[in-house]
């Protein structure tokens, strides 16, 4: 059964991780993560969870001072799509063998060509008492709202100049000529005609009742796939296969994190961005619910694991993995234990090894569901920010305690299959102590010579 298994998945898995599209979102949105999560800190400071922390710096700095702080978190948050389209276009460029710098260029102004250069003022604050609009670029579009259609820039700005190139439409200098104008030249006519195509896609949007690609895209795509990953069922089902995938050696998070973590970063900027408004936050599955409350110490939640290896169990194998285990399991880099104990092809270990994140993201549901825990604030925390303190920075004190309850719960579920491991690995032990005992050097015969 587990062989077939294996060649089912581990196919699938290699296809997955192989794909040339999903490969570049996930390298894309890795260029903006430390700008992102440098940007958080700033937002943490001037909305740290501690009652009386605004008080107390509004008394010493005065009024305002949060404002200040404010500036690098828009400068970051706010153009979370714009850093997405640069990013994808630069890594699918490499992909697609085109210059990297021209194609992420190319398609970061195709996204802009369709982009409505149109911004809203509130009646509160017209002179007239009526809304309008001026013209410039939303920062409603080059944040989160913006992130699905500048992933379909992206490619299809990418491709195209890479048709056109391959074509051999390009301006060829003479020799002598500095790379650089080369270079520039050359991306010339394939720029030009990625951007004549954007120019007619956004005139045939503009005769339709979407009016721009923005809103078809945001209407028809992005509403509907945030809907469906914004459920405990989508997040159940991707933790299933993301923990199926690592129980045979393959990566699970990279495999399933390229499909379903560019929704859950986009529920993540809505929360942030109501946080930011002094709005209610309208999402509980986001990036940092996965994060920090799905797992602790890594896939499986294995923290809890090395809890019952350190403490309930007695074989010098288990015990000594779990030693050395312990502190990079507390960072969230759990290799050692997958690889070392193993959890790799471990039947023993599979039923908690996927129940345990199960009954954390369960557990964690509801109770931000009814209002036990507030929902993740979607500030930007390192993954290795270690439980407890992820959890009070995600959402107060409450959100560590329910990470204190889940890594004992999960101690409990795991211990009785360790402790069947543990016994094994005692009786092994044991039976090698005793072939060591009863050796001796006059059973050696030399007879035989």
């Amino acid at each position: 059964m587990l062989k077939r298994l294996e060649n089912i998945l581990m196919p699938l898995a290699e296809k997955i991780g192989r794909n040339k599209y999903l490969m570049s979102i996930r390298d894309g949105f890795l260029i903006s993560t430390p700008l992102l999560i440098v940007g958080s800190f700033f937002l943490l400071i001037a909305n740290f969870p501690i009652p009386g922390w605004n008080d107390f710096f509004t008394n010493i700095l005065g009024e305002g001072w949060d404002g200040f702080l404010a500036k690098p978190v828009s400068a970051t948050f706010d153009v979370m799509a714009l850093l997405a389209v640069v990013g994808i276009a630069y890594s699918f460029s490499e992909k697609m063998k085109v210059d990297k710098l021209f194609g992420a260029a190319t398609a970061l102004v195709s996204w802009l060509i369709l982009m409505p250069y149109k911004v809203p003022v509130k009646a509160e604050l017209s002179k007239t008492g009526e809304a309008f609009l001026v013209n410039g670029i939303p920062t409603g579009w080059t944040g989160a709202k913006g992130i699905f259609i500048g992933i379909i820039c992206a490619f299809a700005a990418v491709h195209i100049y890479s048709w056109v190139n391959k074509k051999g439409w390009v301006i060829k200098m003479p020799a002598g000529v500095p790379p650089t104008v080369t270079k520039s030249f050359a991306a010339l006519i394939p720029a030009g005609v990625v951007m004549i195509t954007f120019c007619a896609i956004n005139w045939l949007f503009a005769l339709t009742p979407y009016e721009n690609a923005f809103n078809f895209i945001y209407v028809i795509l992005q509403t509907p796939l945030l809907n469906l990953g914004n459920t405990l069922g989508a997040m159940i089902t991707a933790y299933i296969f993301l923990h199926f995938f690592w129980f045979f050696g393959v990566n699970g998070g990279s495999v399933v994190g390229a499909v379903f973590n560019p929704i859950l970063q986009t529920l993540a900027a809505e929360n942030l961005q109501a946080l930011k408004d002094g709005l209610p936050i309208p999402n509980i599955i986001s990036q940092q619910f996965q994060d920090l409350f799905a797992t602790f110490g890594g896939c499986g939640s294995t923290l809890s694991l090395l809890i019952a290896m350190l403490f309930f169990c007695k074989s010098k194998r288990v015990k000594e993995l779990g030693k050395l285990a312990l502190i990079p399991g507390v960072f969230g880099i759990n290799e050692p234990i997958v690889f070392g104990l193993p959890i790799v092809l471990n039947p023993t270990i599979l039923v908690p090894f996927m129940l345990v994140p199960t009954m954390n993201i369960v557990i964690s549901y509801f109770a931000m569901r009814i209002g036990l825990v507030p929902y993740c604030n979607g500030i930007q925390i390192p993954w290795t920010t270690p439980p407890i303190i992820s959890g009070l920075l995600a959402t107060d004190w409450r959100g560590a305690v329910l990470q204190i309850i889940l890594l004992v719960l999960g101690v409990f579920v795991y211990l009785p299959f360790i402790k069947m491991m543990d016994k094994q690995y005692l009786l092994d032990e044991s039976n090698a102590n005793e072939q060591e005992e009863d050796f001796s050097f006059d059973d050696i015969s030399f007879d035989d010579l």
